[in-house]
């Protein structure tokens, strides 16, 4: 009776723990993935976006670009094609938002340096002073890695647009000069398809691991 007790007793033990197994299987199989939003213009704060599309609800891509990284060499969509990245806008000599954004931006590379799907891309707000000399310096100081990470400069008005009309990522300083920019802590995140997937204050470490948190998530999906 005793022998039979034992055997009994196991029996209720293995099949608690196979219980115990099969609900949190199912449970991690049942539950939905976390999935990031696509935003497009009408998602977004409208002084953020240029008027002429800030109705546009759907579709919305980042558009064909070309300008110079901190090695002289010119960058386009086709160096990030088929990549998951993460853009900002930013000047060299910046003393306020910048050096902060720059150091969360050097451990986002960090954290995507193996991870060959991943890029980074920053623009210079003020390229008629950071010149490629000026960038390559700026790269070196903060250690940026030049197969994952380009530092570009180029025309003013090209930026601007990209920035207004496509990453949706700076406030325009003066409704009287079309050009002039103020940059924001904006990091932005763009996958395969170049489409927007998520906004991330580039000053505060909470926002910073979350990006990482959603590069991850992209990367398991493309």
């Amino acid at each position: 009776m005793l022998a039979f007790l034992k055997k009994y007793r196991i029996f209720i033990i293995s099949m608690g723990i196979l219980t115990v197994v099969f609900l949190s299987v199912s449970y991690k199989l049942l539950s939905p993935k976390k999935q990031l939003p696509v935003f497009n213009p009408s998602d977004v704060n409208p002084e953020m976006v240029d008027t002429a599309i800030q109705y546009v609800s759907k579709n919305h891509t980042i558009a064909d670009f070309s300008f110079v990284n901190q090695n002289g060499k010119t960058i386009t969509q086709k160096d990030y094609e088929g990549k998951i990245y993460v853009a900002d806008f930013f000047f060299t000599t910046c003393q306020t938002i910048c050096p902060i954004m720059t150091d969360n931006m050097v451990e986002v590379q960090k954290a995507i340096r193996n991870n060959p799907k991943v890029m980074l891309l920053s623009h210079s707000v003020l390229p008629d002073q950071d010149s490629v000399p000026v960038l390559k310096k700026y790269a070196l100081d903060k250690g940026v890695i030049d197969s994952k990470w380009n530092l570009v400069t180029g025309n003013k008005k090209d930026i601007y647009y990209i920035a207004r009309k496509s990453y949706l990522a700076v406030k325009t300083a003066n409704a009287s000069e079309l050009y002039d920019m103020v940059h924001t802590e904006n990091f932005v995140l763009v996958d395969t398809q170049r489409r927007i997937r998520g906004f991330y204050d580039g000053t505060k470490q909470e926002e910073i691991q979350r990006l990482i948190s959603d590069i991850a998530i992209l990367s398991a999906e493309e």
